[in-house]
């Protein structure tokens, strides 16, 4: 029986529940930052079944998803999918990560509960974020490593502007940012992030990239 997960917008096989007791371990699951002026907010993990994805390409980014991409917040994401029966386990990292640097984290894995989501936003953009979404994770204490382009969650127009970013000071803003949403312009719909282009107070130099933002290892543990 599909059962519609109207929140992601996306069919979920149910009624198998998570309860499944077979192959029980952990997932070990390394990012690093590949950018060279973006920081990352903390970064949500999640184990769940084959079916279950964050986002689609050329659909609207769910209120879960755009609250993390606008304002690098994961509470509400990781509550929607916490209470979803696909969903095996749900964690985040703390503070923000810097270019160049990685953090590491753990999440149960068990059975069919093998495909994994990450997900954080880029600051300072106003709704950017990277993330896997819904990939198969390694067997047999394997390791999987995987790439992560910039996506914009089209919740929120790209002003660029200091008053719509929210983070710790930035070089460009004289100190924090404001993080209020611009009002209409947004685009509606996830699609991949056009970058940095110095149309508001970002620095294109220093903020713009042009490669994969996020490399993202997983390692099956016993």
């Amino acid at each position: 029986m599909k059962q519609k997960l109207l929140a992601l917008g996306l069919a979920l096989a149910g009624g198998l529940g998570n309860s499944l007791p077979t192959n029980a371990a952990d997932f070990e699951v390394t990012i690093t930052n590949l950018t060279r002026g973006q920081q990352f907010t903390p970064i949500l993990v999640a184990t769940h079944r084959a079916g279950v994805k964050l986002f689609d390409l050329g659909q609207p980014a769910s209120p879960e998803l755009a609250t993390l991409a606008e304002e690098g917040n994961t509470v509400p994401l990781a509550s929607l999918l916490t209470a979803i029966p696909e969903v095996l386990d749900v964690t985040n990292s703390s503070g923000l990560l810097n270019p160049g640097a990685s953090v590491t984290l753990k999440v149960k894995t068990r059975g069919v509960f093998n495909h994994l989501s990450v997900a954080s936003m880029l600051i300072p953009t106003n709704d950017g974020f990277f993330a896997l979404n819904g990939v198969k994770g390694p067997r047999d204490q394997g390791v999987a490593t995987e790439t992560s382009i910039a996506y914009d969650a089209g919740s929120e127009r790209n002003d660029e502007l200091c008053a719509s970013i929210p983070g710790p000071s930035f070089a460009e803003c004289g100190g924090p940012g404001g993080g209020g949403a611009p009002a209409d312009g947004e685009e509606g719909y996830v699609h991949v992030h056009a970058g940095i282009h110095g149309i508001g107070d970002l620095n294109t130099a220093d903020r713009d990239w042009r490669n994969p933002v996020a490399r993202i290892v997983i390692r099956r543990l016993p």
